[in-house]
């Protein structure tokens, strides 16, 4: 059965270095959250926390009430699943995923019957039924990452933790697996936990995403809210390509220079800011109010689209814009540019 996480005002350091400061979460049963930040943002830190792998300095983590400390490792039933698959090589794929059952006390160990029926089942559910003979060097890297799920799901976890599960995996692999997972915790609907540094595998895996950085919590929220309305800069930068404009804000309007390039604004922001624009919110238009003129500097493909490179005047760097469906422009063409959507915020 899924239980809630509470993380409360947890702080950790290591000797001088603090990893996690004041950190608060609260997990939903059955909820997948992301733990999202570049190296050293203390997202592991906190996902061996919430294991019992580390003990906090302040705070305390909770399942539903109980305090995790008064659990004995056992008594937390915590799956765990690593990014390098840390499976037994000299055991067969069903001796794995058995491990956990056969290390139960005796009062509480399946019969042997009953332990081959899980692992059976459980190989299904990872769609690798039939291969409970094999070794883990006769399996691929996303068989045996799977293998590691099976292991960690056989012992009925309340909560179930990744650490960059599909990190060692090559990209199309990993694509597969996203799917993949998605499709099983929804079937499964264990409380789950996994830390990545890949953003695009959190905004597409994930229930809600939390963003570290430098040992705080940036913004906890869905793949939109932190995608469409971050709340900081650090997190617009983190989530994908941004352009940079520095601007001042006059009533509802925001300048570049002398010119405005963004309407609506509520009426109580004013002064120096930072808007931050993505690539597939500029558009090339006509010469129209609130456009910002520049010239096509590069041209190149990115994935599926074609991106321009533009440059304007008072800008030390190009503006991104991805063409999509526009037409592409020729290089060395002047252009007009139409902000459709940005984050503003205010200077430093």
């Amino acid at each position: 059965m899924s239980v809630a996480v509470t993380i409360e005002s947890i702080e950790k350091r290591f000797d001088a270095f603090a990893a996690l400061r004041g950190v608060s979460l609260d997990i939903q049963p059955a909820e997948l959250v992301a733990l999202l930040g570049p190296s050293g943002s203390g997202k592991t830190t906190l996902l061996r926390l919430i294991a019992g792998l580390e003990q906090a300095d302040r705070g305390r983590v909770l399942f539903g009430e109980t305090d995790m400390r008064d659990l004995s490792l056992r008594d937390r039933r915590i799956g765990f699943v690593f990014q390098h698959y840390a499976l037994f090589r000299t055991m067969t794929v069903g001796e794995n995923v058995a491990f956990g059952l056969k290390s139960r006390p005796r009062a509480e160990r399946p019969d042997p019957a009953e332990i081959r029926k899980r692992v059976g089942d459980l190989l299904e559910l990872v769609q690798l039924p039939g291969l409970d003979k094999r070794y883990p060097s006769q399996l691929s890297g996303g068989q045996r990452q799977r293998v590691a799920l099976a292991r960690a799901l056989a012992i009925e976890p309340r909560v179930l933790l990744l650490d960059e599960p599909f990190g060692a995996l090559d990209a199309k692999v990993r694509k597969d697996l996203r799917a993949w997972l998605r499709d099983l915790h929804r079937r499964t609907g264990h409380t789950t936990v996994f830390v990545t540094h890949d953003q695009e595998e959190a905004l597409e895996l994930a229930d809600r995403v939390a963003i570290l950085n430098d040992g705080r919590i940036e913004q906890v929220g869905s793949a939109d809210d932190v995608y469409d309305h971050p709340a900081t800069p650090f997190v617009c930068e983190f989530l994908g390509e941004v352009n940079k404009l520095p601007v001042k804000v006059v009533g509802s309007q925001a300048f570049f220079g002398d010119r405005p390039v963004l309407g609506g604004l509520s009426q109580n922001q004013g002064g120096q800011a930072a808007l931050y624009v993505r690539p597939q919110h500029l558009r090339i238009v006509d010469d129209l109010p609130l456009a910002l003129p520049g010239v096509v500097e590069h041209l190149r493909r990115n994935g599926p689209l074609r991106r321009a490179e533009v440059a304007v005047q008072g800008l030390a760097k190009r503006l991104d814009v991805d063409l999509a469906s526009q037409v592409a422009p020729a290089i060395g063409e002047r252009i007009r540019l139409r902000i459709t959507h940005g984050s503003l915020f205010a200077a430093a």
